[in-house]
């Protein structure tokens, strides 16, 4: 089926899936190599066949997607795609979680790892080798829904350009994201839910935090590696006095590459949610599942029918903790 014979509909929104998921059924982006539309996909050349532009200073206005019944179909995946847009610029768990699953329902049980103390144990021979445990949690995930509602009108909105209202869009993606790495550090620290709260070491002088503090973390969460460090903003004022942090390396590492990292090779992570007073130590690589129920999700109906008073934008998410061990808890 060509792309500009395809009878949009809100009905595509139904059943799960993304509208690019509808329309790439319908319309395979694989028939399109070698063509000069080859670089698009099945919502993008939805987007050329009405010619709608949503970005760039010559963008169209909103009123362009509700010049017809068709077009103004393609309206929610525009406003999910921004969204997700924002949510992905704005995202800082994709370098925390070690593993990131996708379900269709609202209800996940995971997996729970313990490598055992005898993990450098010799097997000899006929010997027991040593077990690594993996089991089911004992409760289910909690998912937690993020996200803001829309309030304008179709009014307000139809003669603006959808450049800046992408702007907006990506705004609210960008606020979902700093909530859900709220929920992961939540998650580290308290636990999931089963039993598996992280350790916490003390300071050596309360109050005061010191780099033999953060030796103590590192050297504390063996045998794995302590790769990331999660802190509040004033936690990170205090880090940064720290007079191993003001190595001029340091300092050239983050005005060359905009990154902070720590003189233990750590990436340093201003997170959302972190307690002041407290710094999360982690691997990256073994700590942290992340669950994603669904797309990011749109009201549908109240777009498509140009109702745009009050339309929910909401992404479900929850967090597992994979390895008990795999993050610890400085306390100052």
């Amino acid at each position: 089926m060509s792309f500009d014979n395809i009878r949009l509909e809100k009905g595509m929104y139904a059943d799960g899936r993304t509208l690019t998921q509808v329309l790439e059924e319908l319309d395979p982006s694989a028939a399109y190599a070698g063509t000069p539309l080859e670089n698009l996909d099945a919502f993008q050349r939805q987007l050329k066949r009405f010619d709608i532009k949503v970005s760039g200073p010559r963008s169209d206005m909103l009123a362009k997607f509700f010049a017809g019944a068709d077009s103004s179909a393609l309206f929610p995946e525009y406003v999910s795609r921004a969204v997700q847009a924002g949510m992905a610029e704005a995202n800082q768990l994709q370098s925390l979680v070690a593993a990131t699953t996708y379900i269709q329902s609202q209800d996940y049980r995971a997996i729970s790892s313990e490598l055992g103390a005898d993990e450098f144990a010799e097997v000899g021979e006929g010997a027991e080798i040593p077990p690594t445990e993996v089991k089911a949690q004992k409760n289910l995930t909690k998912l937690k829904k993020r996200g803001r509602m829309l309030v304008t009108s179709y009014e307000t909105l139809k003669f603006q350009r959808l450049e800046l209202l992408t702007v907006t869009l990506k705004q609210i993606g960008a606020y979902i994201a700093r909530q859900q790495l709220a929920d992961a550090v939540d998650a580290l620290i308290y636990g999931d839910g089963n039993d598996n709260e992280a350790e916490v070491l003390r300071a050596e002088k309360a109050g005061t935090l010191s780099y033999a503090d953060l030796l103590a973390l590192f050297a504390g969460i063996d045998p794995f590696e302590m790769n990331a460090m999660l802190v509040s903003g004033g936690t990170l004022l205090k880090m940064l006095a720290i007079d191993e942090f003001k190595n001029p390396q340091t300092g050239l590492n983050f005005q060359g590459s905009g990154k902070l990292t720590t003189p233990l090779g750590a990436a340093l992570v201003r997170a959302a949610g972190a307690p002041d007073g407290s710094i999360v130590g982690l691997d990256k690589n073994y700590a942290l599942e992340m669950i994603v129920a669904g797309d990011v999700a749109v009201d549908y109906d109240r777009l498509i029918d140009r109702q745009l008073e009050r339309a929910a934008v909401t992404s479900v998410a929850g967090f597992v903790k994979i390895f008990t061990g795999a993050s610890k808890v400085l306390s100052i």
